[in-house]
């Protein structure tokens, strides 16, 4: 392949994919419907002009017709009054007139044909013309829609979606801990008057205690009743448990 062949051909496989490229579908199907409604008007005016030829035809077909019988009248009228020669004239103009009828009488026969034949094309092209006006609404809809969705894929396409999950968890993890230290400043802000309160309260019974602690080594409270004790001599352990109260009891006198 030479290079002349192969430079053609990029440059129409260029010229093809630009063309491709620029066609608009709705503007191609207006340009369509558009030129078929010419090729319409040029069918119904062949159609127009085969019926008028037609007409001519049929009318120059009658007149050659009736000439032809208008001469076979004289020359039957030229027998009658014995002028064979007259007759003869007469026989040669019918002849010519039968003829050129019977020719026209094959013209129009064709011509008959041409019209009925043009007459169908011409409904048939109404129809397909109908349908195609049908069928670009449909297209131009259809492409409007194609092409909207395009739009919208293209769109999402080029939307980062794990740019923006990753922004929204991100301020997810903000919000938590927003509320978190909103939740501790409130615990915070009562934790004074609360924590005291559950102070006293846990510290009462100990106080309570220590009161009556008090009051049973300075003997104004009943002493508790201990059991008897035995006739028996003191052991040394309880020796040792009367130290460690004894103990204990200094330590009360001291608080």
């Amino acid at each position: 392949m030479g290079l002349f062949d192969r430079l053609s051909r990029v440059v129409r496989a260029n010229l093809n994919d630009l063309v491709s490229k620029a066609e608009d579908p709705e503007k191609v199907l207006e340009q369509t419907i558009m030129d078929m409604g010419e090729d319409l008007v040029q069918v119904r005016q062949a159609v127009a002009r085969a019926i008028a030829e037609q007409k001519r035809t049929e009318q120059r077909y009658s007149q050659d017709l009736s000439e032809a019988n208008k001469w076979e009248q004289r020359a039957k009228l030229a027998l009658s009054k014995g002028d064979e020669s007259l007759a003869r004239e007469a026989l040669v103009r019918k002849k010519t007139h039968a003829e050129t009828a019977a020719t026209l009488k094959q013209q129009l026969d064709q011509q008959a044909v041409q019209v009925e034949t043009l007459r169908r094309n011409l409904v048939a092209l109404e129809s397909k013309i109908s349908e195609a006006k049908t069928k670009k609404n449909m297209l131009i809809a259809r492409a409007k829609a194609a092409k909207a969705n395009e739009e919208i894929q293209s769109t999402l396409g080029g939307i980062n979606t794990s740019g923006s999950m990753a922004a929204f968890e991100r301020m997810e993890a903000k919000v938590l801990d927003m509320e978190a230290r909103s939740q501790a400043v409130g615990e915070l802000g009562s934790y004074g008057i609360e924590q005291q309160f559950a102070q006293l309260e846990s510290g009462s019974g100990v106080e309570d205690e220590l009161a009556m602690l008090k009051a049973q080594i300075s003997g104004t409270a009943e002493p508790a009743k201990l059991p008897e004790a035995s006739s028996r001599s003191s052991s040394p352990k309880d020796t040792v448990v009367d130290a460690e109260l004894e103990e204990l009891r200094k330590q009360l006198d001291n608080l």
